[in-house]
This record gives structure tokens, sequence and C-alpha cells, in this order.
């Protein structure tokens, strides 16, 4: 299926590896044109160096930094030509109890996976409803569905993005122009967070990481953990030119662990 967006220009962030990287290829393979960002310079050009030969027609930019700074947000998008497909993506907080964790330690998750999405969609999405065209997606997790316990940053942070989603991606200006905005929610993906999770689990508990690794593969339905080529591919079809009739949706992609209907 030809997706449409031959030509288009994209903004991955945290792009280097994981999610990010498979979402870059993804549209790299559509003939995407990129401005890719992440903290670490050398894992980024390698990631450059791979989607410039996926299809080497397209531009690949690189803009090393914190996406979850102003400045990093600044060169971002200042690298870009325009922005006709956003996507957002940062690491997650990290795990614990509550009642550990003082108010910076708040407004860091906040920051990092409410406000940085919501800055970038604020400086993108009126110019993509002029041209009638445009396409965010933000990815988030499945625990906005399914909360974890010890994942109470996330959590927050991640559903109050959810939420302002919901209400912003209706707003006839933007649906009536072409703008969609949608969010993927990702389960156990086989990524460097997963394994460093199972590691400090393993640390905690005595036990190897790889039996808490096929403790948890063995509790979702598809009895594997997904892998970045396919949650990539799903992200390219939401930013295709035939999904403009969805939009304020949440899609879990998470190998039907979440026992739910709805």
């Amino acid at each position: 299926m030809d997706l449409g967006i031959a030509g288009c220009w994209a903004l991955v962030c945290a792009a280097s590896k994981g999610l990010g990287k498979g979402c870059a290829q993804a549209l790299a393979r559509e003939g995407v044109n990129l401005v890719v960002t992440a903290r670490g310079p050398q894992a980024l050009e390698a990631t450059a160096a791979e989607l410039r030969a996926i299809h080497p027609a397209i531009e690949v930019r690189t803009v090393a930094g914190d996406i979850t700074t102003p400045e990093g947000r600044a060169a971002a998008l200042a690298a870009c030509p325009r922005i006709d497909i956003l996507i957002n993506n940062a690491g997650g907080p990290p795990p614990g109890d509550f009642r550990e964790w003082d108010r910076e330690a708040w407004i860091r998750a906040l920051d990092a996976n409410m406000l940085t999405p919501i800055e970038l969609i604020k400086a993108t999405v009126d110019a993509m409803a002029e041209r009638g065209f445009g396409r965010i997606v933000n990815i988030t997790s499945g625990a906005v569905k399914a909360p974890i316990d010890t994942l109470g940053l996330s959590n927050g942070a991640r559903s109050g993005l959810t939420g302002f989603v919901a209400g912003l991606a209706r707003q006839p200006r933007l649906a009536g122009r072409n703008v969609t905005i949608n969010n993927l929610l990702p389960g156990a993906f086989d990524t460097d967070r997963l394994q460093a999770g199972f590691r400090n689990a393993a640390a905690k508990s005595g036990r190897l990481p790889d039996e808490i690794a096929a403790s948890r593969r063995e509790a979702i339905p598809a009895q594997r953990f997904g892998n970045a080529d396919e949650f990539g591919q799903a992200c390219a079809f939401l930013c295709s030119r035939h999904a403009g009739y969805l939009t304020g949706q949440n899609l879990l992609i998470d190998g039907g662990a979440y026992p739910g209907t709805f």
C-alpha cells in the first residue's frame, strides 16, 4: 500500500533507538524526509546513516539535544523546512513509590511526557491546518489504559497528555482541515528500556533477568514481546493519507495483554 506521504517532512523525537527509531525507519521507507532527534550524537548519527540507506532519495537531518528543554525544541523545529508529521516521543520517568517523589521529580516527568509534546504540537499544528494536512502521533504507554503501580510518574504525566489530546484533536479547525492527532500505547516491546527493567527487577529479587523476562512473556497472549519494526509500521499508517478519518484515538499495541473489552 502506498501511504501517500512521500516527500513530506517529519520530526521524530528520541529516534536514535527503540520505538522512535522504528517509527523513523517506517517513515523513511515511505519516502518521508526526516529530522531526527536524540540526546546522544553518536547513536543519532549512526541511525541517520541507516535511514539514508533505507531510502537514498530522502533527506535526513539530525539534531542532538534534549527535546524536553526549550533550547532542544527550538533547535529541532528550526531544522525542519516544514513539519507535516510530528512523532512525539521521550523516555519515561523512573519507577518507584510516590512517597519518595518530590515536586521536582513530578515536574521533570510532566516536562518530558506531557508538556514537551504539547509545546511541539502548539508550534506545528496551526501551520498543518493551513496547508490542509498534518499527522501527529504521540508515543505514550499501555500504562495509560492499564496503570502500573510502580510507574506513577508515567501514569500521571502520560494520562494528562491523553486527556489534553482528546479535546484538541476534536477541534473542527484541526480535524476539519485534515489534521489528526492520535496516541500509540505500547505494551512490552523488546527495547533497551524493557531489558533494563528486567535487570533492575533481577537485582532486587535475586532472580535471573531471563527468568523474569520469560514470566513476563508468558503473561502476554501473543507469547512474545513486540518489536520496533511492527510498531513503526503502525505509526506510519496513522501518518498516512488513508488515516484522515481517524483522530483523537488511543491505539493499544500490546499483544493482547490488556484484558478488557473497551
